[in-house]
């Protein structure tokens, strides 16, 4: 078991894959990360969002806990996002985080999501956020490790 990242949008740029890259290199199982990316829509506004929408949900099976990224999510600190991963993974349940298109993703995703997570009240490009939930995976595995990555 792993940790699944579901994205919408293209592949990594090269300096975000670098940086990705130094990450997964470190990361170990059940944290390690396996990435499926899917198509932006080639509509705008709601009706990108429905259509990219139903791709999460198709992509999702019951039993996965599943996080959404979104602005109007709960913001945590590396120590709880650590506890909710640990918990669903202990659990055995697979981990599927969502990153939904440009134009978000609809209440019918978030309403699957076991958690809905703002990494900060700032909006920050998705390659950006692909980065950064690399390096909060690989935190949370050296909270969970109890090793001394994460300095409280």
């Amino acid at each position: 078991m792993s940790v699944k990242v579901l994205a919408v949008g293209k592949k990594h740029e090269k300096w975000v894959a670098d940086g990705i890259t130094r990450y997964e290199q470190r990361l170990r199982k059940p944290f390690d990360l396996s990435w499926q990316l899917l198509p932006h829509s080639s509509r705008e506004g709601d009706a990108a969002r429905s259509e990219e929408s139903e791709r999460i949900l198709a992509k999702l099976d019951r039993d996965t806990f599943v996080v959404v990224l979104d602005e109007r999510g709960r913001n945590v600190d590396s120590p709880e996002l650590a506890k909710r991963l640990r918990g669903a993974l202990e659990a055995s349940r697979p981990v599927t985080i969502v990153i939904g298109g440009a134009y978000g993703v609809t209440d019918q995703v978030r309403q699957r999501a076991d958690f809905v997570w703002s990494l900060s009240a700032l909006v920050f490009p998705h390659q950006l956020v692909r980065l950064i939930l690399t390096e909060q995976v690989y935190r949370a595995q050296e909270i969970v490790a109890g090793r001394g990555y994460h300095h409280v």
